[in-house]
């Protein structure tokens, strides 16, 4: 572990993620509203939570059309011909930036929280699958335009996550930048710890195939044209135009 990796698990042995959550010391609608919105004015609270009651769960063309309308005030900013799934979840939203024809399928969790977090950036014609969970803590992440992110992914970031343009993402995949616990501490429980220790940046080139199922641990970089098989786990760099696979992952051939 780096130094500067011990100086984060430091930090993150005395932060306690539960009483975060519960709101310790606060009352349930502060704790409520710093959970899903962040540092927002009580008007955008109000204006959020009625938008979302009165359309996240509508079906059909109507719903579509009502989400298509008004689910755009809540974004930082969010492009044309954008559409809107059934029951999506909606964390610190004024921090993720949506490009022109991306596709929100149903049950998708976009949380972009954090206390000086630049958020979630979202380039042109991206899809994310339905159940997908994109979310930060205090981190950032970026898709490139025309991204693809199939069913049940999970993306999750306290530093950053980049991925390049074109870059195909199959169901069940798991990819992080953070996410770590300090080993070093036996007095602190896991549970007490924020998580949040990283080794850097997680990057994913363009136009790269992630298989079903597949892991990419915090701080790795593959590189373009990258292909990596169902059930890879990723623990070291990937070069370019490389095929790997395997647990962990290891070269099968160049491309």
């Amino acid at each position: 572990m780096t130094d500067e990796s011990k100086s984060a698990a430091q930090s993150a042995s005395n932060y306690k993620v539960k009483d975060a959550l519960k709101g310790e010391r606060k009352s349930a609608f502060r704790a409520y509203r710093d959970l899903y919105y962040g540092d927002c004015s009580l008007w955008y609270v109000i204006k959020a939570e009625l938008i979302v009651t009165l359309t996240a769960g509508v079906s059909g063309a109507l719903g579509l059309a009502l989400r298509k309308l008004l689910y755009p005030s809540l974004f930082g900013s969010c492009g044309k011909k954008v559409i809107f799934g059934k029951n999506l979840t909606l964390r610190h939203a004024h921090k993720v930036r949506l490009g022109n024809g991306v596709i929100l399928d149903d049950h998708v969790v976009i949380d972009a929280k954090g206390d000086d977090n630049r958020g979630i950036k979202v380039d042109d014609d991206v899809y994310i699958g339905r159940n997908t969970i994109i979310y930060c803590k205090n981190g950032d992440i970026a898709l490139g335009t025309g991204v693809n992110i199939s069913s049940n992914c999970q993306l999750f970031s306290c530093n950053c996550i980049t991925i390049g343009d074109q870059t195909m993402i199959a169901a069940f995949s798991y990819i992080l930048s953070g996410g770590q616990y300090d080993l070093s501490t036996p007095d602190i429980p896991f549970a007490e710890q924020s998580g949040t220790i990283t080794e850097g940046p997680t990057i994913i080139g363009s136009n790269c195939w992630l298989g079903a199922h597949v892991v990419v641990l915090d701080g790795v970089s593959i590189g373009h044209h990258a292909v990596l098989a169902a059930g890879a786990v990723v623990t070291q760099n990937i070069d370019p135009d490389t095929l790997v696979g395997g647990v962990p992952a290891k070269v099968i051939r160049q491309l």
